[in-house]
């Protein structure tokens, strides 16, 4: 059966002027020297086990502007392309050089949220293609028998309690080789998990109790900035500038100066590019959490006087994130515009997943209530799944620049720096 038949390709109305069309063009003619640099890369740090990246394609540059190590969505990806999951699944199991037989997931705690678990049931499916028997054991505190969670898809989950015994952890009858994580700790260090003789990936330290967006991003400069050379480009035309203060407290008002005056530079930093590519645009800062997802504590900023005069229901908003944490830093991060839309004009964004280093598809985050400028990652908000038309991994150099494969090989150059810069952020945890 054609992919035409199991899953329309989606097609964006994307403005394709000026430089992005020329770094697009730039990537299918240096294709050769940046397959090359990858595989050199990945030889020297291996690639978290899977990840997914949050990119925006202003037209004129084209960024990464967050990267999740615990990734949901997965019932979101086409599924015509899940053989190339079990593939890359296959080979990031591998690279774990465990002769893992039996693998456990280790989930979120919330019970609620069906479409986590469709997103859950659809990972466990990919790992069982590879050959492995995987279950899924529960940190709730309250869950002492298996729970079954019965999802719309007709799939079903079965939350079994996790049993530890010394060193090891596992079900009632069934001890894992292998612990994949996809439970991104916002709530603290889970001491259930504490020098296990098993290994767990991604590693406990890529939590978010003890990861910040800014460490991540200081990473994804240096990257940007010796991928950029190697093929000869502004490394800014591929990377959100970036700074970050100390701690702060919204609803005290306490560290607001410091916020100000950095969004003040940053503004202005960001002004000095639009000139030099002349850009017609209002530079806006996206103020957000330094730690957690779900796009919670997050706002957009034209003009610093807009952090001084944030009002109760501001500051409530942005003084908590995921499961109640209180949001203490944050990260000031150069809005990045995005001038794709679906159909019906609504705004979106390309989020692009990858196991291991391969790039396995990704999705279209659509809202129809938020404009250009702003965080699609917010309630209201739906997916559209993003084919890689045969892999975006080989595009096609006859075809123009904003072709599919052509646009979905530069969304995977740029989720791969992005994946890199997270990979390089892990190994020097250890």
């Amino acid at each position: 059966m054609p992919l035409s038949e199991l899953q329309v390709v989606p097609h964006l109305k994307t403005a394709l002027k000026g430089p992005l069309q020329h770094l697009e063009n730039h990537l299918l003619a240096k294709q050769t020297d940046i397959e090359w640099w990858f595989r050199q890369q990945w030889q020297q740090t291996p690639a978290p086990f899977y990840s997914s990246v949050d990119l925006r394609n202003a037209g004129f540059k084209l960024a990464p502007v967050d990267t999740n190590l615990f990734p949901a969505g997965f019932n979101n990806l086409n599924s015509a392309f899940f053989p190339l999951c079990v593939q890359a699944a296959h080979a990031a199991v591998e690279r774990t050089k465990i002769t893992a037989a039996r693998l456990l997931i280790i989930p979120e705690n919330h019970t609620r949220n069906l479409s986590y678990w469709e997103s859950v049931a659809t990972l466990q499916t990919i790992l069982q293609k590879t050959g492995l028997e995987v279950r899924i054991g529960s940190m709730l505190a309250d869950l002492d028998t298996p729970q079954e969670i019965v999802l719309p898809s007709g799939q079903q989950v079965l939350l079994e309690p996790i049993i530890r015994h010394q060193h090891c952890i596992g079900l009632q009858d069934f001890t894992p080789c292998l612990v994949l994580l996809n439970n991104d700790l916002s709530s603290g260090h889970p001491t259930l998990l504490d020098n296990l003789h098993q290994d767990i990936v991604p590693p406990l330290h890529s939590g978010w109790y003890a990861r910040l967006k800014s460490e991540h991003f200081t990473y994804y400069r240096q990257v940007a900035k010796e991928f950029s050379a190697q093929i000869e480009i502004d490394p800014w035309l591929i990377e959100p500038l970036f700074r970050n203060c100390g701690k702060l407290d919204f609803m005290k008002k306490t560290g607001y100066e410091c916020l100000a005056d950095n969004v003040d530079a940053l503004l202005q930093a960001i002004q000095h590019k639009y000139t030099e590519y002349n850009v017609p645009h209002k530079p806006f800062v996206i103020v957000k959490a330094d730690q957690g997802t779900y796009g919670m504590g997050v706002m957009t900023i034209h003009d610093p006087e807009e952090i001084l005069a944030l009002n109760r229901k501001q500051r409530t908003r942005m003084s908590t994130s995921k499961e109640g944490q209180t949001i203490q830093k944050v990260i000031l991060q150069e809005g990045v515009y995005t001038f794709e839309t679906w159909e019906n004009e609504s705004v979106a964004e390309p989020v692009v997943y990858m196991i291991d280093h391969f790039v396995v598809g990704g999705f279209y985050r659509v809202h129809t209530e938020k404009g250009v400028n702003e965080n699609l990652n917010a309630p209201g908000m739906h997916f559209e799944p993003l084919a890689f038309e045969n892999s975006c991994m080989a595009p096609n150099c006859t075809m123009a620049p904003d072709a599919l494969p052509n646009r979905f090989y530069a969304y995977g150059v740029i989720a791969r720096l992005a994946s890199l810069a997270a990979a390089r952020e892990i190994s020097a945890q250890v």
